[in-house]
């Protein structure tokens, strides 16, 4: 029942504090899950997210649902996904409220604009977090030149330019990196 409680509480924090959408989560359910609880490896958490980021939905909720149904079963998998939307509901709640109340108050609209820079930050965070462990295996703390992976950067790098200089779909870029990454690791190994 600790360990329940443990998820509920980590996932309640993930989602009061991940301002900013699923990506800006990553950073905040690694700090909990991986770092301070220590219910998952890296390696997990890399293997998770890859998952998350690929399965239909919210990238926080499916987080949440697949860490709960692996420390904890099916039950784990539903009190961490109640968990991560609790706070969202009741602050979107609130907030609707009011600013449907105050909309047309000049303070509203100043720290609409405020907040922004914090979310930019957030996000780029979780980016720098994801690129860290696709090429290194490894949080930004944890750095090791000698396990730098050639091939998940030519991906990264193929990947990039093909979504920037011809616009090709994130769909065909995901697809593409995958099959060739996959086919690559097979004739390796």
């Amino acid at each position: 029942m600790s360990l329940l409680l443990t998820l509920f509480f980590s996932f309640i924090q993930v989602g009061l504090f991940s301002v900013g959408g699923g990506y800006a989560a990553i950073p905040l359910i690694q700090e909990q899950i991986v770092e301070k609880h220590q219910l998952l490896t890296m390696a997990e958490f890399t293997d998770l997210i890859t998952i998350a980021e690929m399965t239909p939905g919210p990238i926080t909720i499916n987080s949440a649902t697949f860490v709960g149904q692996r420390v904890y079963g099916t039950l784990g998998a539903v009190v961490c996904s109640i968990a991560a939307i609790l706070p969202s509901f009741i602050i979107c709640l609130t907030l609707a409220y009011f600013y449907y109340k105050y909309k047309n108050f000049s303070g509203v609209q100043t720290v609409l604009a405020s907040l922004r820079p914090a979310v930019v930050a957030l996000i780029a965070s979780a980016g720098v977090s994801i690129l860290m462990l696709a090429l290194f295996n490894s949080n930004i703390n944890n750095i090791v030149l000698s396990d730098f992976r050639y091939l998940e950067f030519g991906l990264f790098v193929g990947g990039f330019f093909m979504l920037r200089k011809f616009k090709a779909s994130a769909i065909s870029v995901i697809l593409g990196t995958g099959i060739i990454g996959t086919a690559i690791h097979i004739i390796i190994n």
